[in-house]
């Protein structure tokens, strides 16, 4: 049975092994968790740019660049709310560690690693995510940007233009963001937004 607070939350797996992102869908198949898996940074970065993605979970390494890398571009995208975690089968010296944590890294775990302890981690870090602000409410930065162009006045073909990003990608933002907020206008977002001090004001 899904946990509370947990139910459509979204798992990015980042790894080249299907193996691990098997181990991965097990060790969360009772906790209501989706699954998503990524096998390439490349993937892994438009997952998140495509998807309401809750934390993820990066191997450090991938074939087209290095999982700090992808840390690294994640913070610079999405900012602080978005929980990453490393996960590794050699890169485990308390070197590789301090570096993925300076990087941004909320976690760092040695694989192989237990089913229930994995689930436990990330379970801690959802928790810490519906304390992120007073409304209990986590928006990526991108779909901070996406609420705060609407609340201007702002149309979707506007928005994509000013993020320079596609009208579907944009479409995408918004279903999140009425997900989230628990609305079905545009009015009733904008309306929540400036409720929970989503956006600014002034």
């Amino acid at each position: 049975m899904a946990e509370a607070g947990t139910a459509q939350r979204t798992i990015l797996v980042v790894d080249e092994d299907p193996e691990f992102q098997r181990e991965v869908e097990l060790a969360l198949a009772s906790t209501g968790l989706r699954v998503l898996p990524a096998s390439s940074g490349t993937e892994a970065l438009s997952a998140v740019h495509e998807n309401s993605v809750a934390v993820v979970l990066l191997d450090v390494r991938l074939e087209d660049m290095s999982g700090y890398e992808v840390c690294r571009r994640l913070r610079e995208e999405q900012g602080e709310a978005l929980p990453i975690i490393f996960v590794s089968g050699d890169r485990t010296d308390p070197s590789d560690r301090i570096a993925g944590l300076l990087l941004g890294a909320d976690d760092y775990l040695a694989k192989p690693v237990a089913g229930d302890e994995l689930a436990a981690r990330i379970r801690r870090h959802l928790r810490r995510l519906e304390t992120w602000n007073g409304a209990g409410i986590r928006l990526t930065v991108r779909e901070r940007e996406v609420l705060e162009l609407l609340a201007d006045g702002l149309g979707p073909a506007e928005v994509a233009r000013k993020l320079g990003i596609t009208p579907k990608t944009v479409a995408t933002h918004v279903e999140h963001i009425y997900a989230k907020l628990g609305v079905h206008t545009r009015a009733q977002a904008v309306a929540a937004a400036f409720r929970g001090a989503l956006v600014a004001t002034g």
